[in-house]
């Protein structure tokens, strides 16, 4: 299948260090005047996520399209990667230059519910948009991988942590959230309700190619007040064992995983096969894919990854929790 036509363009901007200068300085926009991305707007998605009794789950997830999605666990509501622009890229004026979405966001910004945390796992422009950022409330709390807080704070955010994996930080359910971050050798937080850790993948977290020194993470989360849940958010990885070393004194509930962007990119994303088998090292109850049928980013087919997720799960396709956008679960 022939890649899309910016894919051409970006990868031979990729060798000329004044592009990438160039396009750090264009992907810091807020998205004000990009109004052609509005036009031709992307198709409804198919589902709507029903939010009714979403503050009376203890374990809930909706899937709002890649890796954008809405957990609830225990009392709190994070919102993960958030992506909610037509397009994702470095602005052009009048214009975003990059991939457009298949479909639109299952929920609008303004439908959203109140959200407790901002979760961010690396800098790529399909993970961290800034016109997106720029839009929500800046009273959320962020937490963020290492070296990306400077993408985050001339938005107005007021509370930004970040983690290097193996970290912690500690959130209470008030009306007024604290952070604290530790390590996991320090057991002190102050009363918190969820427990956020970064996680090591496979991957990278350079948003233009020349500042590698941005970190990726993925979460662990875990609710310490009754019933106790555990959920791992897993961004963008390769496959590997890093989330075999997970200590197991619970289980894992659900495991948030990526199944798209595999073709050719290996390196970075893991194929349906491999996304299934780091749910085994997890010993997860519950498979939620995401990052695919959103942004064509590889040259898969759009409907493949989720086909052959289901394929290899076998008689276990019922761990696989929602298989399109816009669908939620719950347990």
């Amino acid at each position: 299948m022939k890649p899309p036509a910016w894919k051409s363009i970006t990868d031979s901007l990729k060798h000329s260090h004044a592009a990438l200068r160039l396009a750090d300085f264009l992907g810091r926009g807020r998205g004000r005047l990009r109004w052609l991305d509005h036009l031709n707007a992307p198709p409804a998605a198919l589902h709507r996520p029903d939010l009714s009794n979403w503050e009376n789950q203890t374990l809930a997830a909706a899937w709002l399209g890649h890796a954008t999605l809405l957990i609830r666990i225990g009392e709190l509501t994070i919102l993960t990667d958030p992506v909610f622009s037509n397009r994702v890229g470095i602005g052009l004026g009048l214009l975003t230059a990059g991939p457009r979405r298949h479909l639109a966001p299952a929920l609008s910004i303004g439908d959203l519910p109140k959200i407790d945390l901002i979760l961010l796992s690396h800098a790529h422009y399909d993970h961290l948009d800034r016109p997106t950022l720029a839009a929500l409330d800046k009273k959320i709390p962020i937490i963020t991988s290492l070296g990306t807080s400077d993408l985050l704070a001339d938005l107005g955010f007021r509370q930004i942590t970040e983690l290097r994996w193996g970290e912690s930080s500690g959130l209470r359910s008030l009306q007024t959230p604290a952070l604290q971050t530790s390590t996991l050798q320090t057991p002190a937080f102050q009363s918190p309700t969820l427990q956020i850790t970064a996680l090591k993948v496979a991957h990278w977290g350079a948003r233009t190619f020349f500042d590698s020194h941005r970190g990726y993470n993925a979460y662990l989360l875990e609710s310490l007040a009754a019933p106790r849940r555990r959920i791992v958010f897993g961004g963008d990885t390769a496959f590997g064992d890093h989330f075999a070393d997970i200590r197991q004194s619970d289980p894992i509930d659900l495991a948030i995983l990526g199944i798209g962007g595999y073709n050719p990119y290996l390196a970075s994303h893991a194929t349906p096969e491999q996304a299934w088998q780091m749910t085994d090292h997890l010993r997860a109850a519950h498979l939620l894919p995401m990052h695919h049928s959103t942004f064509r980013l590889s040259h898969e087919p759009t409907a493949e990854p989720l086909e052959r997720l289901l394929t290899i799960s076998g008689n276990d396709t019922r761990r696989i929790v929602i298989h399109q956008i816009g669908q939620q679960w719950s347990l």
